[in-house]
């Protein structure tokens, strides 16, 4: 697998479905892991801008509980605690005693659960359910495998975006 400059995998030109959507949502899985490297805990709890409270710990923390949401309970239908139930239980709230390499430790664990549910016998076809108060606001309670790799595609896609902006905001590092 040919990878960027920085280690991240590079999603190959020509592959069939579930080969293009798995190496995609590894890439951005990378990308998070990257806009968080070297950084101490005092820069990663640096928010973006008032009256914004986003900041990178926030993010990692986030994107542990969007892994254990889509592929635990909606994918697999198992019945899981929230990861970080501080807050409003979305994995944005910081407490001060986790700081960022136990948050990408939990992250990295979420997303090896992630992959063990999904393995290649997995068809993108087979559905996962929603509960009957997300299933409102979707409009239906099952949803493909294939739609939830592509959601959570969107999901990192839309937060390394953020945490694009974070980084430079912390260290002036842009790209990628």
């Amino acid at each position: 697998m040919s990878t960027t400059p920085d280690g991240r995998p590079i999603p190959p030109a020509n592959a069939d479905e579930r080969a293009m959507l798995s190496a995609w949502l590894d890439f951005h899985r990378a990308t998070l892991a990257l806009k968080c490297k070297d950084l101490d805990d005092r820069q990663v709890r640096l928010p973006a801008a008032a009256p914004s409270e986003m900041t990178l710990l926030g993010l990692v923390q986030h994107l542990a509980e969007v892994e254990r949401n889509w592929f635990q309970r909606v994918f697999a239908g198992l019945d899981v605690p929230l990861v970080h139930p501080q807050g409003k239980g979305d994995g944005f709230t910081l407490v001060p005693e986790r700081g960022l390499d136990e948050a990408l430790a939990v992250w990295r664990a979420e997303v090896t659960r992630s992959r063990e549910l999904v393995g290649a016998a997995a068809s993108l076809d087979e559905s996962g359910r929603l509960s009957e108060e997300e299933a409102a606001l979707a409009g239906t309670q099952g949803l493909s495998l294939r739609w939830i790799m592509v959601h959570m595609i969107e999901e990192y896609a839309r937060h390394n975006g953020h945490a694009d902006l974070l980084r430079e905001l912390v260290d002036g590092a842009t790209g990628a």
